[in-house]
């Protein structure tokens, strides 16, 4: 899983995210603040750790613009230790609220609660990525707080893609992918499918999810 850190203070920031990948955690620590919402947008966390005294713009500013576009879980981290600032948060939308200094278990298990309630137990019949998990069993895909159901297809072309995040993926491999089925597929179907496919993410707000390399492939 993928947590990007906003927090200002460098030392906090540090050890953060040394204890975080201790635990076998992928971390992004943001280091400039000029534009968080952007940040996160393209750092597609599966959870954001945020602290609201930041330079520029605090963190209930950063909360309500991730907000307008998406669901990733976010829990604040804060030496703010009020009912007034909690609920706030709360009303803007965070997950969970905690305050500094924090025991760091308490920290890991408050971090593992709310990824398993985002996104439920993960199994070796699930895939994940950007705060989207595929689900292999049922061929649904989870994310932003929402499920789709997917067809064959669907679900075979995101495995592909998922399997290799980060990767292009060629036009022609899908095609192997799909060839496994019954039906006929060729250039044209596999346009179909993906538009269909992207038309579907973006309903759960995982708009541009699948990009286009002109000439080359897929990419997530």
């Amino acid at each position: 899983m993928k947590i990007l850190i906003i927090e200002d203070d460098i030392t906090i920031r540090s050890e953060l995210k040394s204890l975080l990948e201790r635990y076998n955690y992928q971390v992004i620590a943001a280091e400039s603040f000029e534009n968080l919402p952007q940040t996160a947008a393209d750092a597609a966390p599966d959870l954001i750790l945020l602290d609201l005294g930041l330079p520029l713009r605090d963190g209930y500013y950063v909360c309500r613009e991730i907000r307008k576009s998406s669901g990733v879980p976010i829990i604040v981290v804060t030496s703010r230790n009020t009912e007034i600032d909690e609920l706030t948060s709360m009303n803007l939308g965070a997950d969970d609220f905690i305050t500094k200094p924090y025991n760091t278990q308490i920290l890991l298990a408050r971090i593992e609660n709310v990824l398993r309630r985002a996104y439920g137990a993960l199994s070796e019949n699930t895939i994940q990525y950007g705060g989207a998990v595929l689900n292999l069993s049922d061929s649904t895909i989870i994310a932003n707080g929402k499920t789709l159901e997917l067809t064959k297809n669907e679900t075979r072309v995101l495995r592909l893609l998922m399997t290799e995040q980060g990767k292009i993926i060629s036009r022609n491999q899908i095609m192997e992918e799909l060839w496994q089925t019954d039906e006929f597929v060729d250039d044209n179907t596999l346009t179909v499918n993906i538009n269909r496919l992207r038309k579907k993410l973006s309903e759960t707000g995982l708009t541009d999810f699948i990009r286009t390399k002109r000439g080359q492939g897929y990419i997530i």
